[in-house]
């Protein structure tokens, strides 16, 4: 058995990509979509008749529904190959504004309904702030569901906990990207791998809390780096991963054992804590990793999503 085939035993794989034609060959059970990966995807001329054909079609009703057309489109193509769901992401320019991404997240969802998808089919991405959390309370409260993404702290994944949301996708490979740079050259890759490597105890520490506490938001991780971090993440509820890294876990026969049980979690003694917006709030402030990573997620983000705005002109 490939190792990819002993993940699946053991954990939801999600395909992380916008290049829907790849999905055939690693049966995931679901996968995830980002500005950066559309933008990538209509670059390429199997796709970038979709780009011309909701310029065309929607062009007159301006750039934010032709924006919105476009993503629907890829989802409901991806839908086609997958068996579960599909995230599409809200404007990363609606980060702070509660109000603005719950309109933009009922919008994307209307336009699915509008093409057949059932709204359980879908699960609609939005940055972790503060406000980002709060629209998903909202939208999870109207049936709508949600994945809170460029995830990068513990506050973050509590505060998305206590909002109910339906998943979350913590970013190891960035966890990580963070530390080794920060430690220049002192970083010690080896020693830093597999089970020690930050990401990968930080969505272990997410992971175990969430189960101790009964807690049903689905943990996700994303944005990986190599396949250490995902085998070292072997159990997790679900692990959304690059084409790259799908083909290379494909290729590998060598073992793979569970890594993180949510049995094992219920044992242990982690305390239960919450957070109101001021304690959120100071917790991102003392946590320098995750207010960078999170701000240079959301700058990324957005400059994708204008790159794509420029070629819809």
């Amino acid at each position: 058995m490939n190792q990819l085939d002993a993940l699946k035993q053991l954990t939801t794989v999600v395909a992380d990509t916008g290049d829907f034609n790849q999905l055939a060959a690693f049966s995931p059970q679901d996968a995830t979509t980002n500005p950066s990966l559309i933008l990538k995807a209509v670059q390429k001329p199997a796709y970038a008749h979709l780009l011309h054909d909701a310029v065309a079609k929607y062009g007159a009703q301006g750039q934010d529904e032709v924006m919105n057309r476009l993503l629907v489109t890829f989802g409901c193509e991806i839908l086609k190959h997958i068996p579960g769901r599909v995230s599409t992401e809200v404007d990363a320019r609606l980060s702070f504004d509660t109000e603005a991404t719950v309109t933009r997240a009922r919008r994307l969802i209307d336009l699915y309904q509008g093409e057949g998808v059932h709204v359980d089919r879908v699960l609609i991405k939005i940055a972790s702030t503060w406000e980002g959390i709060q629209a998903a309370a909202r939208l999870e409260r109207d049936g709508i569901h949600t994945n809170l993404t460029l995830l990068f702290a513990f506050a973050q994944a509590v505060a998305c906990g206590q909002a109910k949301v339906q998943l979350i996708s913590p970013f190891v490979g960035r966890i990580y990207d963070w530390y080794k740079k920060s430690a220049g050259a002192s970083w010690d890759e080896a020693a830093m791998a597999g089970a020690n490597d930050p990401g990968v105890k930080s969505v272990r520490a997410i992971y175990n809390f969430y189960k101790k506490h009964g807690i049903a938001t689905e943990v996700m991780g994303a944005s990986f780096r190599n396949v250490g971090q995902i085998t070292a993440l072997a159990g997790c509820d679900l692990l959304t991963i690059s084409p790259d890294l799908l083909a290379q876990l494909a290729a590998s026969e060598e073992p793979l054992a569970q890594a993180l049980d949510a049995e094992a979690a219920k044992a242990m003694d982690i305390p239960f804590v919450r957070f109101d917006e001021a304690g959120f709030r100071f917790a991102m402030n003392e946590d320098a990793m995750a207010t960078e990573k999170l701000a240079e997620g959301i700058r990324a983000f957005v400059a994708d999503t204008i790159k794509l705005e420029s070629m819809m002109t």
